[in-house]
């Protein structure tokens, strides 16, 4: 699996990004949101200097239909609110692809993450290009079940071996020497280093691809 998180420039006419950079200090945090035929009910918490000031706002939005404030004190306040604005879930529900709660924005800029299988990543990438969306992939993390990105071993071997110097020019130790320290056969360390640096410049090249504005 991958875990990635992305960096999304909202449209002009989205009600969040309207209301974000009107309050640019502020963070806007979509805690979930639920698609009901034309409209959209979401859960929402504001950070800011002054929480009131932007929860009403985003009340007097015309894309905003109802507005409940839950709770707003002197640094945050949680509403719930039922929208028109279906653009943004329309785009992310496309891709078959859904974003990890919460959704946060602030000045006009979305952050989320994903988990998904490389095929679906791709196809998610993919789908951004062609969307217009200005976006930057943050991070990306190729994962196993129930692991990290790099095994154990690996990541065990690679952390030896560049402490001892094996990766320096030149090199401060020999493949032996690593083995030695590990204390297993070189030919089994080789192995191991190599699996281990190809997913690091998989995850790296894979964070080129998927970045920058498209």
């Amino acid at each position: 699996m991958i875990q990635a998180r992305f960096r999304l420039w909202l449209r002009e006419e989205l009600w969040i990004t309207e209301v974000s950079r009107a309050f640019p200090d502020a963070t806007l945090r979509l805690l979930t949101g639920v698609p009901l035929d034309d409209r959209t009910l979401e859960l929402g918490e504001t950070q800011a200097e002054d929480p009131m000031a932007v929860t009403e706002a985003i009340c007097d939005h015309p894309d905003i239909l109802e507005h409940e404030r839950l709770h707003c004190d002197a640094e945050r306040a949680l509403s719930k609110y039922v929208t028109r604005d279906q653009a943004l879930f329309e785009f992310l529900g496309a891709s078959s692809l859904l974003p990890e709660f919460p959704l946060v924005v602030e000045d006009g800029v979305m952050t989320f993450g994903v988990t998904a299988t490389r095929e679906e990543f791709d196809a998610f990438g993919d789908r951004l290009d062609v969307s217009g969306f200005c976006y930057e992939l943050l991070s990306v993390t190729h994962r196993e079940e129930g692991g990290g990105p790099l095994t154990g071993r690996q990541l065990e071997c690679l952390t030896v071996a560049e402490r001892m110097g094996y990766f320096e020019v030149p090199r401060e130790c020999t493949l032996a020497e690593v083995a030695d320290t590990l204390g297993v056969d070189p030919s089994t360390v080789s192995e191991t280093i190599r699996r281990g640096a190809a997913r690091v410049l998989e995850q790296f090249f894979m964070e080129q691809h998927h970045s920058g504005c498209r």
